[in-house]
């Protein structure tokens, strides 16, 4: 039996529940209105075990999972490497070119939806190559993402402006898509048991109504404005603007001159940023 590496933070999940949730999640409707993953391509992240692709594989078109530790590559292959819709891919998800990889496997490209338990120490890049940045999306974006994260990291997605948990990950990522709190999953839902409780989440990659005139702008100020989420927005932004500009701007747009970062909506990072020249 393979056990788990501290050293890739592996914890493999075996709540029954918790993996209906994800299957459940991963099932809801396309663009097109349809429920359900029988013609999905799905890309798999940190499989493990292969407890959540035993259960995909029999509802999808295909399967591909990418896993960086080559002991479980080995599980995998003995195990799931018959099954005509399951694609192994070894290596660091972080550092793998998918699309070039697919290239010579027709009937696994362009995978719609992503689902991954992933690492508690690479959320953040791994859903930064998943979504791309606010200055350059994801210029194929996946329809669905359902992921398995920290949640503490969860509860940033998906938080509300005003809040504690709103910062500048929640706008960065709320302005690519629609984040949607699943379920809690916790800490004993584990082997071995993280010191933390997880959830799962659903991103679904959206068309930009309002995008930002200068997207590369509107990321500078959000990192600039969460610089010192203690301190007033004008005291944080006047490297970039200047204080009596900034108080205007923020009267014109209906914004409390004494606002924090964590006041704005994306909508009102948005405006500000259209209005900074």
């Amino acid at each position: 039996m393979v056990k788990p590496r501290r050293e890739l933070a592996q914890h493999w999940l075996k709540s029954e529940k918790a993996l209906n949730d994800i299957i459940q999640a991963a099932s809801s409707k396309n663009n097109n209105g349809e429920a359900g993953l029988k013609a999905t391509r799905i890309l798999e992240i940190g499989p493990g075990t292969g407890i959540l692709t035993r259960r995909l594989l029999p509802l999808v078109q295909s399967l591909v999972a990418v896993e960086v530790d080559p002991d479980l590559c080995k599980l995998l292959t003995k195990n799931l490497g018959k099954k005509e819709n399951f694609l192994l891919l070894q290596g660091d998800f972080l550092s793998l070119d998918i699309p070039s990889l697919l290239a010579g496997f027709p009937e696994f490209q362009n995978p719609s939806r992503v689902v991954a338990n992933i690492p508690y120490n690479i959320t953040g890049p791994i859903i930064a190559k998943l979504l791309g940045k606010i200055s350059c999306p994801n210029p194929q974006p996946y329809e669905l993402i359902v992921l398995l994260i920290q949640k503490e990291v969860a509860q940033r997605l998906v938080a509300k402006p005003g809040t504690k948990t709103f910062g500048a990950l929640t706008v960065r990522v709320q302005y690519l898509a629609e984040c949607h709190m699943v379920s809690i999953v916790p800490a004993k839902a584990f082997y071995p048991v993280p010191k933390v409780d997880s959830a799962i989440i659903s991103l679904r990659p959206r068309n930009i109504e309002i995008p930002a005139n200068n997207p590369k702008q509107l990321e500078t100020i959000v990192k600039l404005g969460f610089g010192a989420k203690r301190k007033m927005l004008r005291n944080n932004l006047q490297s970039l603007i200047e204080r009596d500009r900034l108080t205007q701007l923020l009267e014109q747009l209906h914004i409390n001159p004494q606002a924090r970062a964590e006041d704005l909506s994306v909508q009102q990072w948005i405006a500000l940023s259209n209005q900074c020249k």
